[in-house]
């Protein structure tokens, strides 16, 4: 017997990562949810396996004994949906930004709108394993990482954290993040003809991912900036951390901190002193990969860290969320 979740959004670039993830995961099956008129056709070989689609509905839900639900919605689709959902007896992962911030004041400075759900934010967990791991076990409703802030704290958290950052400073996050992070909506700025042989910078200084960096490393908004780079690939998310260390730091300590605070953590991968990922060494994967080259001389260090945006940045996390809901192993399906 397997247990049966439901995705809302399965057309969209996470939503149909979701349904791949989960397609080899031995506990679960995916079940499909409409929650929109204009359904596409889904086109599949011949003989192919087809799964079963449902309509978004608490009745629904409540029928098909759904355990777990996966918004891959925008914001305001998951505020309409998740009260419904949790009454229907279902634990929700959202991939929308619709509960991370703690606070509808939050929401509405960085997402320029109102929130319709400002009740939820006390229960929801933020989703995070690495942080948040024994809160998420016990929610509810879980609200998955944005891709850019998943990739930063990871890499930050720590140094932070063991006092080896020289926060005086400040911390600048260059982030660069293939296409399918923009959603599979049709836009301008994300045709072929606008992203080919191009790179372009977007949201510098107000990413409404930058609260979710501060939230979750310590950090004031004033200690860190942030610029986001959209380049001509469809996956994966490139981040180039500038800091000044403390005195006294060296670039072996720094990796012991990461060794230490990672220690049995099955997703994070830690490379040798002066060694850094590429994204080709996370693209479909759920890894986040982290390289340090530190100068004790000028106290000058970088990071690099790496994730796929649909992987660790988004429906690989959902599922490893999911997974701790259930009480599963965290890595089912992922590794």
């Amino acid at each position: 017997m397997t247990t049966s979740v439901g995705i809302v959004g399965f057309r969209g670039y996470s939503g149909a990562e979701l349904v791949h993830i989960l397609e080899r995961h031995s506990q679960v099956t995916p079940v499909l949810m409409e929650h929109r008129g204009d359904s596409a056709q889904d086109i599949r070989p011949r003989g192919a396996a087809r799964h079963r689609t449902i309509p978004c509905t608490a009745d629904a839900v409540a029928a098909e004994k759904l355990a777990v639900v996966f918004l891959a919605t925008p914001p305001e689709v998951s505020m309409e949906l998740t009260p419904g959902l949790l009454q229907a007896g279902s634990k929700v992962v959202d991939l929308s930004g619709a509960f991370r911030l703690r606070s509808a004041e939050n929401y509405k400075r960085w997402y320029k709108e109102e929130h319709s759900q400002p009740e939820l934010f006390k229960e929801a967990a933020y989703g995070l394993p690495e942080f948040c791991r024994e809160r998420i076990k016990g929610a509810r409703l879980v609200s998955n990482p944005g891709c850019y802030p998943t990739a930063a704290n990871l890499a930050i958290k720590p140094l932070v954290a063991k006092g080896l950052i020289d926060r005086s400073a400040g911390i600048v996050c260059d982030g660069k993040s293939g296409v399918s992070g923009a959603g599979r909506k049709a836009s301008l700025k994300t045709s072929f003809c606008e992203v080919t042989e191009n790179f372009s910078a977007y949201s510098l200084l107000d990413h409404r991912h930058v609260p979710e960096v501060l939230m979750n490393s310590g950090l004031e908004e004033q200690e860190f900036s942030f610029s986001a780079q959209l380049i001509p690939i469809d996956r994966g998310i490139l981040e180039t951390i500038y800091f000044r260390g403390v005195d006294g730091l060296t670039g072996a300590s720094i990796i012991n901190t990461y060794e230490e605070f990672y220690q049995g953590e099955p997703f994070v991968r830690v490379y040798d002193e002066g060694v850094v990922p590429d994204l080709h060494a996370v693209q479909h994967t759920n890894f986040c990969d982290i390289g340090v080259k530190y100068d004790p001389a000028t106290r000058r260090g970088i990071i690099v860290a790496a994730i796929d945006n649909l992987g660790k940045g988004a429906a690989g996390q959902a599922v490893q969320n999911m997974n701790l809901l259930l009480g599963y192993p965290e890595q089912e399906g992922l590794l």
